[in-house]
This record gives C-alpha cells, structure tokens and sequence, in this order.
C-alpha cells in the first residue's frame, strides 16, 4: 500500500480581465508618387491608400494637413524642390476630384467607423496643369490626422 502525500484537492477560481478602449491608427500610408512627367500641360492624377484601424464600431474623421510647402492650403498643397520651384497639386476624397480632402471634421474629412481591421482609405491627388518650375525632384509632407 503507498500513501500518497497529495490525497485532498481543492479548486478555486480566478477572473480573467481585459478593458478595450476606444482607438485608432494609421496603420498604413503609401506615398502619392505622381512619377515622372516633362511639361505640366494637362492634370496628371495619381491614388494612394492609407490603411486606418479602430477598435469595432468606433466613428472616426481623418484628415490631411495642408503639407509644408510655403503658402500651401489644403485647396492648393505645394511640392516643392531645393531649386526654389514648386508644383501645385490637391488631394481629394472622391475619384471625381470634387471634395478636397482638407482638417475641418465635419467639412472635409473622410469619415467612417471602425471594424476591428485595418480598412483601406483611397486617396486622390491631382497636378493639374500649370507653368512648369525646372527640372528636378519635387516633394511634399503631409500629415495625417484622425480624431474619434
């Protein structure tokens, strides 16, 4: 016969917590490259995603700055270069080019509500024609806002 030094058990529990609060991330922004073009004597329009996540049925407004070419609004953005020159372009929200994607919530925002995924927001930019500045390399920062 063997004794066994463990012959009484007892159980117990314990709880298991999680808070999820409300968030959310710019998880993706791919660059609006417009590539390589001579003469600016016609639009040149490109797209663009940029990849937005919150937490599940979170309402959310993301906005775009105005870059940080000198004088630039969000109506107008500027590219510029270290030649001086600089190129005009607009980023809108629509593939009609007709609602300027600026800051304002509830003016010229894109809106949507979360899901839990990452869902993909589609940027429009457009270089319409214009007196073209010389040769070069021509860039713009633009941030990226989301307030919810």
């Amino acid at each position: 016969m063997t004794n066994s030094a463990f012959a009484v058990t007892a159980n117990g529990s314990m709880t298991v917590r999680l808070t999820i609060t409300n968030e959310c991330k710019v998880q993706t922004a791919n660059d609006l490259n417009f590539a390589s073009h001579g003469v600016l004597d016609a639009n040149v329009d490109q797209t663009s995603t940029i990849g937005v996540q919150c937490t599940s049925g979170q309402t959310y407004n993301v906005g775009l700055g105005a870059g940080s070419g000198s004088g630039a609004t969000v109506a107008v953005r500027k590219m510029t270069s270290p030649a001086a020159g600089t190129v005009n372009y607009t980023i809108y929200r629509d593939s009609g080019h007709s609602l300027v994607w600026g800051n304002t919530v509830g003016t010229d925002t894109a809106t949507g509500t979360g899901n839990g995924n990452v869902q993909n927001l589609t940027v429009y930019g457009r270089v319409p024609a214009q007196l073209t500045p010389a040769a070069g390399d021509y860039t713009d920062t633009v941030a990226i806002t989301i307030e919810y």
